[in-house]
């Protein structure tokens, strides 16, 4: 039994007709080059002509729609919502080593202008009830150090086991940087800002500005107006 290769017809365009529906059933053949030439033609005057209801159009149909979002939302928010925007796309290089306050610490490996944020504090948004229990048995299992921040009277960030290099900021009395709530999508979050320009290898700290209370926690930052306790 012989098969015989189907013949190829022409087509005005100067493509070939393929009469069993498949180009790859029908194997190679050698197009003529007067047939390439006529389809080069005919396919470069269809992309010089594009349909009426885009010739006006210098840009792809979304880059207006984006623009007008995002005038929209610079002039709807403000400038903490931006800053975040922008702090989620472009992290601040940052590392963590030893620090001469306490333990460990957080030091910048980039120059930071005043103004600016540095880090979120990431960790586990719970209830005062729950922190309380958390906080005894932390204190059981030798946890000695409190990575809790609280962010208004029902909500506090635990950041002891599931946090960022956020929590290895330090405290000092004279801080080059400084705690903000923000909300962004109504959700309540912690910002860390700079307070003025950080140097490369600077260490970050802001002030903890704990509660006052009876028993007192030492300040180790050694900075000229230590108030001598944290608390």
């Amino acid at each position: 039994t012989s098969f015989s290769t189907p013949k190829k017809k022409k087509r005005d365009d100067g493509m070939r007709e393929h009469v069993t529906g498949c180009a790859r059933s029908e194997g190679y053949y050698k197009i003529d080059k007067k047939d390439k030439l006529k389809y080069l033609n005919n396919s470069r005057a269809f992309a010089e002509e594009p349909p009426a209801d885009t010739q006006v159009r210098n840009c792809p149909p979304r880059v207006p729609e984006q623009r007008r979002l995002l005038s929209s939302f610079t002039g709807s928010c403000d400038s903490d919502l931006l800053k975040f925007n922008q702090l989620k796309f472009r992290k601040k290089k940052l590392k963590f080593c030893k620090s001469h306050i306490h333990d460990w610490g957080l030091f910048a490996m980039e120059p930071i202008a005043a103004d600016e944020m540095v880090i979120e504090y990431v960790g586990q948004n719970i209830r005062q009830v729950i922190a309380d229990m958390r906080e005894k048995r932390y204190e059981d299992e030798g946890i000695g150090s409190s990575y809790m921040f609280r962010v208004d009277h029902d909500t506090i960030i635990d950041a002891t086991k599931c946090g960022n290099f956020a929590r290895f900021i330090n405290h000092s009395c004279n801080p080059n940087c400084y705690a903000k709530v923000i909300t962004v999508e109504s959700q309540k979050k912690i910002v860390i800002y700079s307070k003025q320009h950080i140097n490369v290898n600077e260490e970050i700290t802001y002030d903890y500005k704990f509660p006052i209370e009876d028993v007192k926690i030492p300040c180790l930052c050694g900075s000229e107006n230590c108030r001598g306790t944290l608390n």
